[in-house]
């Protein structure tokens, strides 16, 4: 049995868990099933549907289309000229409203990630391997990032992660071992305000120290991590990194516009990568970093 399923306007679902209980209802019994989901893409980069149609998927076949790609009589004169004004006046407007682009909102951290497959010759040919925690528990996950720095043209590899919630100390461990193997010696950069988890995992047998933090030293990382001139992500190895740096954005005030300040909340690995590259900074004071 061959089954067609389409979905319209997909942005106005909540998000991807919602798609999923559909589908584990639906998509039951056939021998093949197609499904077509279709949406004017929002503003926002970090929109979950924009996020999720550039999500690596080997049944997945993604098409863009916009009122260039049909017969002009489709649209009638009024339509062309409404799109030619807009173009001409406001340009950013014309790309979201009649091309279809995600423009963004404005307020992105980082407008300097791209998605990037780093293999293993290209880590090979790396000099330094850097390594990162965020301590994470109940709410908050543990994260651990590992990357590399490439001075020369100031750009940072990311390539693997571990990131769960509820993740024991002990069973970080296990999860990280296997990654530092073909490393002759590793030194791990952890958030200094968890010492008792730093020890836990010395003893667990992983050379983690506590990166110091002076004053300002949250807004200096940031700064550093924006200042570069690509942060490529190994998406496929590092899915929750790939997220988060995409989607962080300005805090907002009350009236709803972006100020110059860093929300605290999903914004893990980030954390962990300002860690793991604090020897990279450029240093303003030896005693405030490590």
């Amino acid at each position: 049995m061959f089954v067609t399923i389409k979905c319209e306007e997909l942005d106005e679902f909540t998000g991807m868990n919602e798609i999923d209980t559909l589908n584990q209802s639906i998509l039951r019994g056939g021998d093949k099933f197609w499904v077509f989901y279709s949406f004017n893409p929002p503003k926002s980069k970090n929109a979950w549907v924009n996020y999720e149609a550039t999500n690596p998927r080997p049944d997945k076949i993604v098409h863009t289309s916009c009122y260039l790609d049909v017969p002009q009589n489709w649209l009638g004169p009024q339509f062309l000229i409404e799109a030619e004004t807009c173009k001409i006046q406001n340009y950013k407007k014309y790309l979201h409203e009649f091309i279809g682009k995600a423009i963004g909102t404005g307020g992105n951290v980082f407008e300097n990630v791209e998605e990037k497959t780093i293999t293993d010759e290209m880590i090979n040919g790396f000099k330094t391997i850097r390594h990162g925690i965020d301590f994470g528990f109940a709410v908050d996950a543990f994260a651990y990032v590992q990357g590399a720095y490439d001075g020369k043209y100031n750009d940072l590899y990311l390539f693997d992660e571990v990131y769960q919630i509820k993740l024991t100390n002990e069973l970080a461990a296990k999860k990280i071992k296997p990654k530092l193997m073909r490393y002759e010696y590793s030194v791990i950069m952890a958030d200094s305000a968890e010492p008792k988890s730093i020890v836990t995992l010395r003893n667990l047998g992983l050379n983690v120290y506590g990166a110091k933090k002076g004053p300002d030293s949250v807004n200096y990382g940031m700064k550093w991590l924006q200042s570069l001139n690509h942060i490529y992500i190994d998406r496929r190895k590092c899915p929750n990194t790939y997220k988060e740096f995409v989607n962080y954005e300005y805090e907002r005030n009350k009236d709803d516009e972006f100020i110059s300040a860093y929300p605290d909340k999903n914004n893990h690995t980030i954390d962990a990568c300002r860690y793991a590259f604090i020897n990279d900074m450029p240093v303003r004071n030896k005693n405030n970093f490590w």
